[in-house]
């Protein structure tokens, strides 16, 4: 049996084709920002309940035209989790601001609280947690602290679509939120995308406008302010309304098997699962935390499972982001670096391929 850790058929059949030739042969001929874009908005924000949704180039480019929108610039802090993707130090950095980095829980891995708390800052412009694997941030808690700052507070929910924490939706805690759809995500497709989410209708209207050179969708050529090109593809979202209605099935499905997941690890010597529920989750990877990380890693290739291993440094120890950071020390981010595994969790498994992923990572765990 052999079990990728990306799963190979996500889009197969003749679906991209039909829709190339729809798109191509439409009255409009748009293939950046047309009518099926703003349906693709009008869907995600009626079922988000958010006041706009803005599609832009990626993930990164929402966080980009987000601190943008917000005037970030030098002399500006954004506190950022310790651990995690790349965007979150760079985007500050590309506004000329400065990324500072707050320590993550060491179970959940997501961006603690309290750390964020100690260091806000008269400079603090911004606090941009991000949702970790299959944890959604303590936004509550993160929401009183901008809160009593005065801060602005900017959900990176781009692994988190779908989630849901006290009744809520991942990216509608903050000021905004933004989501990814490239490929491996929960709601991915076969090109890069990302969304904004906002219940401040004048902050989507700004992000709207950057998105498209400054321009406000009126008048051609006008340009009221300097912005980028991040505009969001017809086709993309000719295939994202495509798969909408099946994305609450597909989100099940990862929940079910992260559910099975948990239950059988639960206990093992050596390797913790990710905190049982429901609430505050988002299936995107299912992320182990185990002692001998690479010796399990190996023994899952040798039973034909693959796995992956995410972010083997901290933000502020790579390269591109140490000559910005502080003299702390980020023990838990450390911690995560040496220990995180994701296994395969997405809903193409059969029950099957399920059961035997959970044997072989017990029988390691058991040995």
């Amino acid at each position: 049996m052999s079990i990728p850790f990306f799963p190979p058929d996500l889009f197969d059949g003749d679906e991209l084709l039909d829709l190339v030739h729809a798109v191509g042969t439409s009255p409009q001929q748009r293939f950046i920002l047309g009518e099926r874009t703003a349906e693709f908005e009008s869907a995600l924000r009626e079922s988000l309940g958010v006041a706009d949704a803005i599609a832009c180039g990626s993930g990164t480019s929402a966080l980009t035209l987000l601190l943008h929108a917000m005037d970030v610039g030098p002399g500006d802090e954004v506190i950022v989790p310790a651990y995690g993707c790349a965007p979150l130090a760079a985007t500050p950095l590309l506004r000329g601001a400065t990324p500072v980095f707050a320590d993550v829980d060491p179970w959940t891995v997501v961006v603690d609280p309290v750390e964020v708390e100690k260091l806000v800052t008269e400079r603090t412009k911004v606090i941009m947690p991000a949702h970790m694997f299959s944890v959604m941030a303590d936004m509550p808690a993160l929401r009183r602290i901008a809160a009593d700052a005065g801060v602005r507070l900017l959900e990176d929910s781009a692994v988190a679509q779908g989630g849901v924490l006290a009744g809520r939706p991942a990216g509608t805690w903050g000021d905004a939120g933004v989501f990814s759809f490239v490929q491996v995500k929960t709601f991915g497709m076969p090109g890069e995308g990302g969304m904004v989410v906002t219940n401040d209708p004048a902050l989507g209207r700004t992000v709207r406008m950057l998105r498209n050179h400054g321009q406000d969708g009126r008048t051609r050529f006008l340009h009221h302010r300097i912005g980028h090109n991040s505009r969001f593809d017809e086709l993309m979202a000719a295939f994202q309304l495509r798969r909408l209605a099946g994305l609450p099935e597909r989100l099940e499905r990862r929940a079910a098997i992260a559910d099975y997941y948990t239950e059988r690890f639960t206990g093992l010597p050596g390797v913790q699962p990710p905190p049982p529920g429901r609430d505050g989750r988002c299936f995107y990877v299912y992320s182990l935390l185990a002692d001998r990380r690479d010796a399990l890693r190996d023994h899952l290739a040798t039973a034909g499972i693959g796995s992956h291993v995410y972010y083997q440094a901290p933000l502020p120890r790579q390269a591109a982001f140490a000559p910005y950071a502080a003299d702390r020390d980020w023990p838990h981010a450390e911690h995560a670096c040496r220990r995180q595994l994701a296994i395969p969790v997405y809903p193409h498994l059969t029950d099957a391929q399920v059961e035997h992923i959970a044997d072989q990572v017990r029988r390691f765990a058991l040995a």
